[in-house]
């Protein structure tokens, strides 16, 4: 598999000079089987950018698009998916956790909140809905879980034939104390031995208790989980729009110093638009 970043910044996009290196974009990241197939994790407007490499590349054709919620950081950049305008390209959007997926084709392409109406759209979009999970996409087999976020939201992890794994897991807060045990060890379970664990890790313990209940992470515990699962790579990501490069480049230092000291097998990054990461099997 071949892991691509494209929108890292979480809640709204966040352009500017301080946030330059590790971009301004939302959440947005491309994954590519060992077979060539397409699956892109969430349409923030990172896909922008990414609708035209594919087009570029002439990998447009056949897409499946796999959206852990509908906040408005998480689906923008759907309008501006150049795949979505071509005749030829076949886009399949994979279940969502509740009657999202009814309001969600209603909402962006009302005419209201976009000026092209969902009858314009020349590409062919389906909402895929497997009979049984875990469900099978190429040479990969996918399976989802719950996460703890407002109005819901859910997790996927891909296995490949190749035995290579990723684990996307944003828009999730992991409770502290012993209210949270039980979850961190049902998302470690379902994380467990992964190549690449990509977790939301917006928040730090100084924004709390403010933003208690607001559906995000503490870093601290995203170092946590990322140990529970044994993790080859521990991906921070889902930032905090107000979070600067200089703010970035701390919390990766002060994470990678904790992993070295409590899971040393595990490496750190924080993600970054444009990472590009190929996962061989170990």
């Amino acid at each position: 598999m071949r892991v691509t970043f494209y929108g890292v910044r979480g809640s709204v996009p966040a352009p500017g000079p301080t946030t330059a290196r590790y971009g301004g974009n939302t959440s947005c990241v491309e994954v590519v089987l060992g077979d060539g197939t397409t699956l892109i994790l969430d349409a923030g407007t990172g896909l922008r950018s990414l609708g035209a490499k594919l087009l570029e590349s002439g990998r447009h054709e056949k897409i499946h698009l796999l959206l852990s919620h509908t906040h408005w950081d998480h689906v923008l950049g759907l309008p501006f998916f150049a795949p979505l305008w071509r005749k030829e390209a076949q886009i399949l959007v994979y279940p969502l956790p509740t009657d999202a997926q009814e309001r969600f084709q209603r909402t962006i392409f009302d005419d209201i909140h976009f000026p092209v109406s969902v009858n314009d759209i020349p590409s062919k979009v389906e909402f895929a809905k497997p009979a049984d999970e875990p469900w099978r996409v190429g040479s990969a087999r996918i399976r989802r879980i719950a996460l703890n976020h407002p109005g819901s939201a859910q997790g996927f992890r891909i296995d490949d034939a190749d035995g290579t794994s990723v684990v996307y897991l944003t828009d999730n807060e992991l409770l502290r104390g012993e209210a949270g045990e039980a979850a961190i060890d049902a998302l470690a379970r379902f994380s467990a031995d992964t190549d690449l664990l990509i977790h939301d890790s917006q928040y730090l313990i100084s924004d709390m208790p403010a933003k208690y209940g607001w559906g995000h992470s503490v870093v601290d515990d995203v170092l946590t989980l990322g140990k529970l699962a044994e993790a080859r790579e521990l991906v921070l990501f889902h930032h905090d729009p107000n979070r600067t490069d200089d703010d970035l480049d701390s919390i990766k230092t002060w994470s990678t110093t904790w992993l070295d000291e409590h899971s040393p097998a595990t490496q750190l990054r924080v993600a970054s638009e444009g990472d590009a990461i190929e996962l061989v099997k170990r």
